[in-house]
């Protein structure tokens, strides 16, 4: 299966992103969107298309705090914790997010139902503190504002609203 995603991404690659260094963080971008994190594999792929050493596509990947090496669960939170959002309540937020989610920061439940991150900057300093839940960031967010998210966000993906 990983061959066939192998050659259907570097099709995808060659249609989209010229053979240049420029494109690495475009790339890198496409393959968060896609897959909801960036696999070992596509990031070889990239590397390979874009003829980019395996260790500076790494280093990309790990620079940029959006981008995850991981696969989330299927709740992915996201608190800020930058000078600003933690002036204005993130470690609450986060305390509160790890006691609702049962997990604590950089960790992905053993079900696969959620996972809970923190950021140094989600660069939303004017309106913080923020959370970010599946991809979609929230501003001056209160800790029962925060779980009320995840919560929803969860009965989405159950199908229950």
């Amino acid at each position: 299966m990983v061959n066939r995603d192998r050659n259907e991404l570097r099709a995808t690659l060659r249609q989209m992103f010229p053979r240049n260094h420029g494109e690495l963080l475009p790339a890198l971008h496409y393959l968060q969107h896609e897959y909801g994190y960036l696999p070992e594999w596509a990031m070889e792929v990239v590397g390979w298309h874009l003829g980019i050493p395996a260790s500076e596509v790494y280093g990309a990947a790990t620079s940029y705090t959006e981008l995850r090496l991981r696969q989330p669960g299927a709740i992915a939170a996201r608190v800020c914790l930058g000078l600003s959002c933690r002036l204005n309540g993130g470690d609450r937020i986060m305390d509160a997010m790890e006691s609702a989610l049962g997990i604590r920061r950089g960790e992905t439940a053993s079900d696969g139902s959620a996972t809970l991150e923190e950021t140094a900057c989600g660069f939303l300093c004017a309106v913080g503190p923020a959370v970010e839940v599946n991809g979609r960031w929230h501003g001056r967010v209160t800790a029962d504002d925060a779980i009320s998210l995840v919560t929803a966000q969860g009965a989405q993906s159950e199908g229950t609203l």
